[in-house]
């Protein structure tokens, strides 16, 4: 693992050892272990072309929890803005970090920063992936109920949360259900990564499959860049919300995921998201203690 580009490019063993890596750093950081040196002397730059609240905070806490350092770099602050290539960004500053961070629009940027860097590059959002949120919302399930025969259902948009989880659950054993409107699958390139396709269903009806899921996931359905689509969106998703009325036939330990920022009486309800079955803000305090599990694998 020397990149974490997508989750299609690591191994199933390779995410549960990332998985039992979080569980103990957790673990460290509850008995009062608030800095571990495993990375003394490190220093992680963080490219962001995007805003970020949970990536940007548990990744920066992260390494200074390890003993290193990070570095905020928005577009504003990079030679990027005014015309410099990839390549000799990459080149140079490979020659001064020990590895970067990038949450940016087009996932060929994170991918043609990994190829011209000597340093390892993780993933941190692109429009096509988000391998550091689902990392995290696959370890909070992990530890809370277990991924043996687990069905998940996630409702809403195609997006880059959703192409991570498929890949995820490809990877995991986890059975998944889409649910999304006609227009707003997933891409036909990331389900074709997928090999044990029976463990994969799709419907555009958010009714389907409640009764039997053991998890419903949903996201924001108006992405970072599609707030031009607002009002046909909001439209076109009209009955896709996670509300009281869509739950009477669900189970009654039924768990609530949202990766966050929540669009309250959009995608989900207050009653949903602050109900007993949600464990939205668990699955945001893992996103600490993965990243330092990313991190300390990586550099």
């Amino acid at each position: 693992m020397k990149d974490l580009l997508s989750i299609a490019d690591l191994t199933e063993e390779e995410i549960l050892r990332l998985f039992i890596r979080t569980k103990e750093l957790k673990e460290r950081k509850k008995r009062g272990e608030k800095v571990i040196p495993l990375l003394s002397g490190k220093v992680l730059g963080m490219l962001f072309r995007k805003a970020s609240t949970r990536t940007r905070i548990s990744f920066e806490v992260g390494m200074f929890e390890l003993g290193g350092g990070a570095i905020f770099l928005s577009d504003e602050d990079l030679q990027l803005s005014r015309g410099e290539t990839i390549s000799d960004t990459a080149k140079v500053l490979s020659s001064y970090l020990d590895g970067i961070l990038i949450r940016t629009f087009e996932q060929k940027e994170v991918e043609d920063f990994a190829k011209y860097s000597n340093i390892p590059v993780i993933n941190g959002l692109s429009n096509v992936y988000h391998p550091c949120q689902v990392l995290s919302d696959y370890f909070t399930l992990w530890e809370k109920r277990g991924l043996k025969d687990l069905k998940l259902t996630f409702i809403g948009d195609g997006n880059n949360v959703c192409h991570s989880l498929i890949l995820g659950a490809d990877k995991l054993g986890v059975r998944l259900s889409v649910i999304t409107p006609e227009e707003y699958q997933p891409k036909r390139e990331v389900i074709a990564k997928v090999k044990n396709k029976k463990n994969l269903i799709f419907s555009t009806r958010p009714e389907d499959f409640i009764k039997d899921s053991d998890v419903v996931y949903t996201d924001t359905w108006v992405s970072m860049g599609a707030e031009n689509e607002r009002k046909k969106r909001l439209m076109k998703f009209d009955g896709y919300q996670l509300n009281k009325k869509l739950f009477k036939k669900a189970k009654k330990n039924l768990l609530v995921m949202h990766c966050l920022p929540a669009h309250r009486g959009e995608e989900i309800t207050d009653e949903v998201i602050d109900g007993p079955s949600s464990i939205v803000l668990e699955q945001a305090a893992n996103r600490l203690h993965l990243q330092k599990a990313i991190l300390t694998t990586l550099l």
